[in-house]
Protein backbone atom coordinates (compact mmCIF):
# COMPACT_ATOMS: atom_id res chain seq x y z
CA UNK A 1 0.00 0.00 0.00
CA UNK A 2 1.53 3.14 -1.23
CA UNK A 3 0.57 6.75 -2.51
CA UNK A 4 0.70 5.15 -6.22
CA UNK A 5 -1.58 6.37 -8.94
CA UNK A 6 -5.30 7.08 -8.31
CA UNK A 7 -7.78 9.41 -8.78
CA UNK A 8 -10.36 6.62 -10.50
CA UNK A 9 -12.37 4.60 -9.87
CA UNK A 10 -11.89 0.75 -11.36
CA UNK A 11 -15.21 -0.61 -13.13
CA UNK A 12 -15.63 -3.83 -11.48
CA UNK A 13 -18.27 -6.07 -10.25
CA UNK A 14 -20.72 -4.27 -8.24
CA UNK A 15 -22.86 -5.42 -5.70
CA UNK A 16 -26.10 -3.01 -4.15
CA UNK A 17 -25.78 -3.02 -0.67
CA UNK A 18 -29.76 -3.50 -1.20
CA UNK A 19 -29.22 -7.19 -1.97
CA UNK A 20 -27.96 -7.58 1.56
CA UNK A 21 -29.34 -5.32 3.88
CA UNK A 22 -27.90 -4.31 6.68
CA UNK A 23 -28.09 -7.84 8.78
CA UNK A 24 -26.31 -9.47 5.63
CA UNK A 25 -23.89 -6.56 5.55
CA UNK A 26 -22.87 -7.18 9.15
CA UNK A 27 -22.49 -10.80 8.81
CA UNK A 28 -20.34 -10.41 5.65
CA UNK A 29 -18.32 -7.99 6.88
CA UNK A 30 -17.75 -10.05 10.29
CA UNK A 31 -17.48 -13.62 9.32
CA UNK A 32 -14.06 -14.08 8.96
CA UNK A 33 -13.20 -12.18 12.59
CA UNK A 34 -10.58 -13.95 14.78
CA UNK A 35 -10.43 -12.78 18.28
CA UNK A 36 -6.65 -12.31 19.11
CA UNK A 37 -6.87 -10.80 23.27
CA UNK A 38 -8.14 -12.97 26.16
CA UNK A 39 -10.14 -10.03 27.00
CA UNK A 40 -12.34 -9.85 24.32
CA UNK A 41 -14.64 -12.05 25.81
CA UNK A 42 -17.35 -11.66 23.00
CA UNK A 43 -16.87 -9.87 20.05
CA UNK A 44 -19.11 -8.74 16.98
CA UNK A 45 -21.76 -11.14 16.79
CA UNK A 46 -24.63 -10.10 19.94
CA UNK A 47 -26.02 -6.84 21.30
CA UNK A 48 -22.85 -5.61 22.44
CA UNK A 49 -18.98 -6.22 23.06
CA UNK A 50 -17.84 -8.00 26.12
CA UNK A 51 -14.37 -6.99 27.84
CA UNK A 52 -12.57 -8.00 30.84
CA UNK A 53 -9.56 -6.30 31.97
CA UNK A 54 -8.95 -7.21 35.35
CA UNK A 55 -6.77 -4.90 37.20
CA UNK A 56 -5.61 -2.53 34.38
CA UNK A 57 -6.90 0.68 33.48
CA UNK A 58 -8.82 1.00 30.24
CA UNK A 59 -8.62 3.40 27.82
CA UNK A 60 -10.96 4.19 25.36
CA UNK A 61 -10.98 6.92 22.01
CA UNK A 62 -13.06 7.69 19.22
CA UNK A 63 -12.41 9.45 15.79
CA UNK A 64 -15.21 10.55 12.89
CA UNK A 65 -14.25 10.82 9.80
CA UNK A 66 -16.25 12.64 7.24
CA UNK A 67 -16.35 12.29 3.57
CA UNK A 68 -15.79 15.81 2.36
CA UNK A 69 -14.52 16.88 5.55
CA UNK A 70 -11.96 14.40 6.52
CA UNK A 71 -11.14 12.79 3.12
CA UNK A 72 -11.64 13.52 -0.54
CA UNK A 73 -12.97 9.75 -2.42
CA UNK A 74 -11.60 11.06 -5.40
CA UNK A 75 -7.86 10.57 -4.53
CA UNK A 76 -8.53 8.41 -1.38
CA UNK A 77 -8.28 4.31 -2.29
CA UNK A 78 -10.56 3.13 0.28
CA UNK A 79 -8.58 0.56 1.51
CA UNK A 80 -6.52 3.20 2.53
CA UNK A 81 -8.75 4.95 4.31
CA UNK A 82 -9.94 1.94 6.08
CA UNK A 83 -6.76 1.48 7.45
CA UNK A 84 -5.77 5.49 7.91
CA UNK A 85 -9.86 5.18 10.31
CA UNK A 86 -7.82 2.52 12.65
CA UNK A 87 -4.61 4.10 12.97
CA UNK A 88 -5.95 7.98 13.67
CA UNK A 89 -7.54 5.84 16.75
CA UNK A 90 -4.56 3.67 18.04
CA UNK A 91 -2.43 7.23 17.77
CA UNK A 92 -4.62 8.34 20.95
CA UNK A 93 -3.93 5.44 22.71
CA UNK A 94 -0.24 5.24 22.13
CA UNK A 95 -0.48 8.52 23.33
CA UNK A 96 -1.33 7.51 26.33
CA UNK A 97 1.45 5.18 27.17
CA UNK A 98 -1.26 2.21 26.73
CA UNK A 99 -1.89 -0.47 24.49
CA UNK A 100 -5.05 -0.79 22.03
CA UNK A 101 -6.54 -4.23 21.90
CA UNK A 102 -10.07 -3.67 20.49
CA UNK A 103 -12.00 -1.40 18.09
CA UNK A 104 -15.30 -0.81 17.28
CA UNK A 105 -15.96 0.59 13.53
CA UNK A 106 -19.47 1.96 13.00
CA UNK A 107 -20.36 3.18 8.99
CA UNK A 108 -22.65 5.09 7.21
CA UNK A 109 -22.43 4.70 3.31
CA UNK A 110 -24.90 6.09 0.87
CA UNK A 111 -26.39 3.56 -1.82
CA UNK A 112 -23.18 5.62 -4.36
CA UNK A 113 -20.78 2.85 -2.76
CA UNK A 114 -21.35 -0.81 -3.03
CA UNK A 115 -20.31 -3.96 -1.67
CA UNK A 116 -17.31 -4.49 -3.17
CA UNK A 117 -16.28 -0.90 -2.27
CA UNK A 118 -16.76 -1.79 1.12
CA UNK A 119 -15.08 -5.00 1.34
CA UNK A 120 -12.00 -2.36 0.46
CA UNK A 121 -12.98 -0.16 3.08
CA UNK A 122 -12.66 -3.25 5.38
CA UNK A 123 -9.62 -4.95 3.93
CA UNK A 124 -8.11 -1.89 5.07
CA UNK A 125 -9.55 -2.07 8.58
CA UNK A 126 -8.36 -5.70 9.01
CA UNK A 127 -4.86 -5.11 7.74
CA UNK A 128 -4.52 -2.16 10.54
CA UNK A 129 -6.09 -4.98 13.23
CA UNK A 130 -3.63 -7.57 12.31
CA UNK A 131 -0.52 -4.69 12.15
CA UNK A 132 -1.33 -3.50 15.41
CA UNK A 133 -2.63 -6.87 17.03
CA UNK A 134 -6.27 -5.36 17.40
CA UNK A 135 -9.19 -6.85 17.42
CA UNK A 136 -12.52 -5.75 15.56
CA UNK A 137 -14.91 -6.10 18.42
CA UNK A 138 -18.40 -4.74 17.05
CA UNK A 139 -19.68 -1.48 15.38
CA UNK A 140 -23.03 -0.37 13.51
CA UNK A 141 -23.99 0.15 9.66
CA UNK A 142 -26.69 2.79 8.28
CA UNK A 143 -27.40 4.35 4.85
CA UNK A 144 -27.09 8.19 4.77
CA UNK A 145 -27.96 10.50 2.61
CA UNK A 146 -24.91 11.28 0.41
CA UNK A 147 -21.34 10.03 1.09
CA UNK A 148 -19.45 7.75 3.68
CA UNK A 149 -18.91 8.27 7.84
CA UNK A 150 -16.50 6.36 9.51
CA UNK A 151 -16.46 6.44 13.86
CA UNK A 152 -13.99 4.16 15.54
CA UNK A 153 -13.67 3.67 18.46
CA UNK A 154 -10.62 2.20 20.28
CA UNK A 155 -10.50 0.46 23.56
CA UNK A 156 -6.87 -0.42 25.13
CA UNK A 157 -5.30 -0.97 28.43
CA UNK A 158 -2.38 0.60 30.99
CA UNK A 159 -1.51 -0.19 34.43
CA UNK A 160 -2.27 2.94 36.50
CA UNK A 161 1.14 4.07 37.01
CA UNK A 162 2.20 3.98 33.25
CA UNK A 163 -0.50 6.13 32.35
CA UNK A 164 0.51 9.48 30.97
CA UNK A 165 -1.36 12.48 30.30
CA UNK A 166 -1.16 16.07 28.97
CA UNK A 167 -1.81 17.98 31.83
CA UNK A 168 1.31 16.60 33.64
CA UNK A 169 4.08 18.54 32.11
CA UNK A 170 6.19 20.39 34.65
CA UNK A 171 9.39 23.62 34.60
CA UNK A 172 12.57 22.15 32.69
CA UNK A 173 11.45 19.39 31.39
CA UNK A 174 12.73 18.52 27.96
CA UNK A 175 9.96 18.77 25.05
CA UNK A 176 10.51 15.86 22.03
CA UNK A 177 8.87 14.74 19.29
CA UNK A 178 8.97 11.54 17.45
CA UNK A 179 10.08 11.00 13.83
CA UNK A 180 9.37 14.08 11.62
CA UNK A 181 6.67 16.79 10.74
CA UNK A 182 4.73 18.22 8.07
CA UNK A 183 5.19 15.38 5.43
CA UNK A 184 1.46 15.16 6.00
CA UNK A 185 0.42 18.08 5.22
CA UNK A 186 2.52 18.47 2.03
CA UNK A 187 1.22 14.92 0.79
CA UNK A 188 -2.18 16.73 0.98
CA UNK A 189 -0.99 19.62 -0.83
CA UNK A 190 0.47 17.42 -3.73
CA UNK A 191 -2.82 15.54 -3.61
CA UNK A 192 -5.19 19.10 -3.95
CA UNK A 193 -2.89 20.18 -6.78
CA UNK A 194 -2.81 17.12 -9.02
CA UNK A 195 -6.67 16.91 -8.13
CA UNK A 196 -7.31 20.68 -10.17
CA UNK A 197 -4.93 19.23 -13.02
CA UNK A 198 -7.22 16.18 -13.31
CA UNK A 199 -11.01 18.69 -13.52
CA UNK A 200 -9.24 20.36 -16.47
CA UNK A 201 -8.26 17.35 -17.61
CA UNK A 202 -9.23 13.39 -16.67
CA UNK A 203 -6.67 12.28 -19.28
CA UNK A 204 -3.87 13.73 -17.32
CA UNK A 205 -2.16 11.38 -15.28
CA UNK A 206 -0.98 12.48 -12.08
CA UNK A 207 2.91 13.57 -11.41
CA UNK A 208 3.30 11.71 -8.07
CA UNK A 209 7.18 11.16 -8.84
CA UNK A 210 9.69 11.07 -6.15
CA UNK A 211 6.66 12.03 -3.74
CA UNK A 212 5.89 8.74 -2.22
CA UNK A 213 6.99 9.38 1.31
CA UNK A 214 4.46 12.43 1.54
CA UNK A 215 1.88 10.74 -0.62
CA UNK A 216 1.92 7.84 2.44
CA UNK A 217 2.33 10.29 5.06
CA UNK A 218 -0.65 11.86 4.22
CA UNK A 219 -2.75 8.62 3.01
CA UNK A 220 -1.53 5.61 4.58
CA UNK A 221 0.12 6.80 8.22
CA UNK A 222 1.50 4.49 10.80
CA UNK A 223 0.84 5.20 14.63
CA UNK A 224 4.12 5.15 16.89
CA UNK A 225 3.36 1.64 18.68
CA UNK A 226 7.04 1.71 19.30
CA UNK A 227 7.61 4.54 20.93
CA UNK A 228 5.91 3.02 24.65
CA UNK A 229 7.99 0.28 23.97
CA UNK A 230 11.12 2.62 23.83
CA UNK A 231 10.12 4.25 26.76
CA UNK A 232 10.12 0.85 28.85
CA UNK A 233 13.20 -0.06 27.86
CA UNK A 234 15.19 2.55 28.42
CA UNK A 235 13.54 3.24 31.57
CA UNK A 236 12.24 6.47 31.16
CA UNK A 237 8.24 7.93 31.53
CA UNK A 238 7.37 10.85 29.45
CA UNK A 239 5.79 13.18 32.03
CA UNK A 240 3.24 14.36 29.58
CA UNK A 241 2.57 13.18 25.91
CA UNK A 242 0.02 14.42 23.40
CA UNK A 243 -0.46 12.35 19.67
CA UNK A 244 0.32 15.30 17.10
CA UNK A 245 -2.87 15.08 14.60
CA UNK A 246 -3.80 18.99 14.73
CA UNK A 247 -0.29 20.42 13.79
CA UNK A 248 2.85 20.66 16.44
CA UNK A 249 1.75 23.97 17.35
CA UNK A 250 -1.59 23.41 18.53
CA UNK A 251 -0.39 19.98 20.25
CA UNK A 252 2.34 22.21 22.71
CA UNK A 253 -0.25 24.42 23.30
CA UNK A 254 -2.54 22.07 24.52
CA UNK A 255 0.38 20.47 26.73
CA UNK A 256 1.23 24.26 28.24
CA UNK A 257 -2.18 25.04 28.70
CA UNK A 258 -3.28 21.52 30.35
CA UNK A 259 -0.17 21.37 32.70
CA UNK A 260 -0.58 25.69 33.02
CA UNK A 261 2.90 25.95 32.28
CA UNK A 262 5.26 28.53 29.19
CA UNK A 263 7.65 26.72 26.62
CA UNK A 264 10.50 27.65 24.59
CA UNK A 265 10.72 25.34 20.76
CA UNK A 266 13.23 25.92 18.60
CA UNK A 267 12.92 26.47 15.16
CA UNK A 268 16.35 24.86 13.92
CA UNK A 269 15.50 21.24 15.96
CA UNK A 270 12.29 20.63 14.55
CA UNK A 271 12.60 17.66 11.96
CA UNK A 272 11.64 17.99 8.77
CA UNK A 273 11.64 15.21 6.12
CA UNK A 274 14.14 16.24 3.01
CA UNK A 275 10.90 15.41 1.10
CA UNK A 276 8.70 17.51 3.00
CA UNK A 277 11.30 20.18 2.26
CA UNK A 278 11.46 19.75 -1.52
CA UNK A 279 7.41 19.99 -1.85
CA UNK A 280 7.45 23.15 0.52
CA UNK A 281 10.13 24.57 -1.74
CA UNK A 282 8.24 23.43 -4.54
CA UNK A 283 5.20 24.94 -4.02
CA UNK A 284 6.31 27.96 -2.22
CA UNK A 285 5.67 27.05 1.57
CA UNK A 286 7.77 27.59 4.39
CA UNK A 287 8.74 24.20 5.81
CA UNK A 288 8.23 25.26 9.41
CA UNK A 289 4.54 26.05 8.77
CA UNK A 290 4.07 22.98 7.53
CA UNK A 291 5.34 21.11 11.21
CA UNK A 292 3.88 23.64 13.04
CA UNK A 293 0.23 23.67 11.39
CA UNK A 294 -0.11 21.00 8.73
CA UNK A 295 -1.27 18.19 11.53
CA UNK A 296 -1.85 14.39 10.36
CA UNK A 297 1.36 13.29 11.39
CA UNK A 298 0.48 11.21 14.30
CA UNK A 299 3.66 10.89 15.80
CA UNK A 300 4.22 11.36 19.57
CA UNK A 301 4.69 14.84 20.97
CA UNK A 302 6.21 14.19 24.52
CA UNK A 303 7.93 16.18 27.53
CA UNK A 304 10.64 14.36 29.82
CA UNK A 305 12.57 15.21 32.79
CA UNK A 306 15.72 16.90 32.15
CA UNK A 307 17.59 14.06 34.26
CA UNK A 308 16.71 12.31 31.30
CA UNK A 309 18.35 13.97 28.70
CA UNK A 310 21.17 11.63 27.92
CA UNK A 311 18.94 8.48 27.83
CA UNK A 312 16.51 10.05 25.41
CA UNK A 313 19.90 12.37 22.90
CA UNK A 314 20.98 9.34 21.44
CA UNK A 315 17.84 7.44 20.45
CA UNK A 316 17.75 7.28 16.35
CA UNK A 317 13.94 8.92 15.20
CA UNK A 318 13.87 10.88 18.37
CA UNK A 319 14.11 15.08 18.35
CA UNK A 320 14.75 17.14 21.53
CA UNK A 321 13.12 20.54 20.23
CA UNK A 322 12.32 22.70 23.43
CA UNK A 323 11.70 23.21 27.09
CA UNK A 324 8.92 23.80 29.23
CA UNK A 325 9.22 27.49 31.24
CA UNK A 326 7.51 28.82 33.94
CA UNK A 327 3.57 30.32 32.46
CA UNK A 328 4.61 33.66 32.62
CA UNK A 329 7.59 33.35 29.99
CA UNK A 330 5.07 32.27 27.78
CA UNK A 331 4.71 29.80 24.73
CA UNK A 332 7.61 30.66 22.32
CA UNK A 333 9.03 29.98 19.13
CA UNK A 334 12.78 30.99 19.06
CA UNK A 335 13.41 31.04 14.95
CA UNK A 336 16.38 30.25 13.55
CA UNK A 337 18.36 34.16 14.31
CA UNK A 338 16.87 34.08 17.44
CA UNK A 339 14.00 35.94 17.29
CA UNK A 340 11.35 34.66 19.86
CA UNK A 341 7.53 35.08 18.33
CA UNK A 342 4.23 33.86 19.74
CA UNK A 343 3.21 30.47 19.42
CA UNK A 344 -0.28 30.33 17.94
CA UNK A 345 -2.67 27.30 17.13
CA UNK A 346 -3.45 27.69 13.63
CA UNK A 347 -3.72 23.85 12.90
CA UNK A 348 -6.34 21.77 11.13
CA UNK A 349 -9.69 22.42 12.83
CA UNK A 350 -13.17 20.12 10.94
CA UNK A 351 -15.27 22.87 12.76
CA UNK A 352 -13.84 26.40 11.27
CA UNK A 353 -14.12 24.54 7.59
Amino acid sequence: MTGGKTMHRSSQQRTELSELGEFGLIEHLTKDIKIKHPSTVKGAGDDAAVLDYKDNQVIVTTDLLIEGIHFDPLYTPLKHLGYKAVIVNLSDIYAMNATPLQILVSLGVSNRYSIENIDELYSGINLACKNYNVDLAGGDTSSTVSGMIISITAIGEAKKSDIVYRNTAKVNDLICVSGDLGGAYMGLQLLEREKEVFKVNPDMQPDFEDNHYILERQLKPEARKDIPDLFRKIKVKPTSMIDISDGLSSEVIHICKGSDKGCKVYEDKIPVHPETQAMAKDLNIDPTICALSGGEDYELLFTLKLKDHDKINTVPGISVIGHITNKNEGMQLVTRDGTQIKLTAQGWDALLR
